[in-house]
């Protein structure tokens, strides 16, 4: 096994793409997450983790830890695309249970999950990878959004602050663009009082303004290759 691979949230949308297309041979790719059921071009293991709870995140650090005891392959990569947009709606009135899940899986869960890869890869002597799936959401606010655009923008301000530390590892934050997942779905049925920019993602799915999420997961593979700085937060359709 020359490749060690984790996606978080492997098993739907970009993230079952970003598996089935990992782009190198003799890999092991885990996907993190709640239900698996995904598939890869190499080797595929399901790891059950539901990454909104905090009494998971210790059990994946001590997985990252295990798979990673002898390594001695090329590289080794972490890619977290997990997350949620719900729930849609005005802070004020959204469940309040939900809105604490989402703070925790899309702002918290990256951080806590992000150093702990880290951490258990900090010893290791090969080509070692960090990405977090960002969002155009991190830098423009979307009424509606609140926990979602905090959590992005929260992601990539962690990879900016870590990609000035010296880890050997290059972490990087990306925004894949609109992408034509089970999410957007969800998104388009929205009330535009919970949601008023839902007329936009509307048009764009009209219009064939999506990417499909191979498309997604090609530009996410291509970072890999590219002269990024530690630190980066890119958007791909600027690449």
């Amino acid at each position: 096994m020359r490749s060690l691979v984790w996606i978080s949230g492997a098993s739907a949308g970009i993230g079952a793409a970003l598996a089935r297309t990992v782009p190198f041979e003799q890999a092991r790719v885990i996907d993190l997450s709640r239900s698996g059921g995904g598939s890869a071009r190499g080797e595929y293991v399901h790891f059950r983790a539901d990454l909104a709870e905090v009494s998971e995140w210790q059990r994946v650090e001590r997985h990252f830890e295990d798979e990673l005891a002898g390594f001695d392959g090329e590289r080794v990569v972490f890619v977290h695309n997990a997350g949620t947009v719900a729930p849609i709606g005005p802070a004020a009135v959204v469940d309040p249970a939900q809105y604490a899940r989402s703070v925790l899986l899309n702002s918290a869960a990256p951080q806590v999950l992000g150093r702990a890869f880290l951490r258990a890869t900090a010893e290791l002597d090969c080509e070692k990878h960090l990405v977090m799936l960002s969002s155009g959401a991190a830098r423009k606010p979307y009424p509606g959004w609140s926990a979602y655009n905090a959590g992005k923008a929260a992601v990539e301000q962690w990879v900016r602050s870590v990609g000035e530390e010296p880890t050997g590892c290059r972490v990087v934050a990306v925004a894949p663009g609109v992408v034509d997942t089970a999410m957007q779905s969800e998104i388009r049925k929205v009330d535009e009082q919970a949601f008023p920019a839902v007329e936009r993602f509307r048009d764009l799915h009209r219009t064939g303004g999506l990417i499909t999420p191979e498309q997604a997961a090609t530009g996410i593979w291509s970072l890999l290759d590219r002269p990024l700085s530690s630190g980066a937060t890119v958007d791909l359709r600027d690449l």
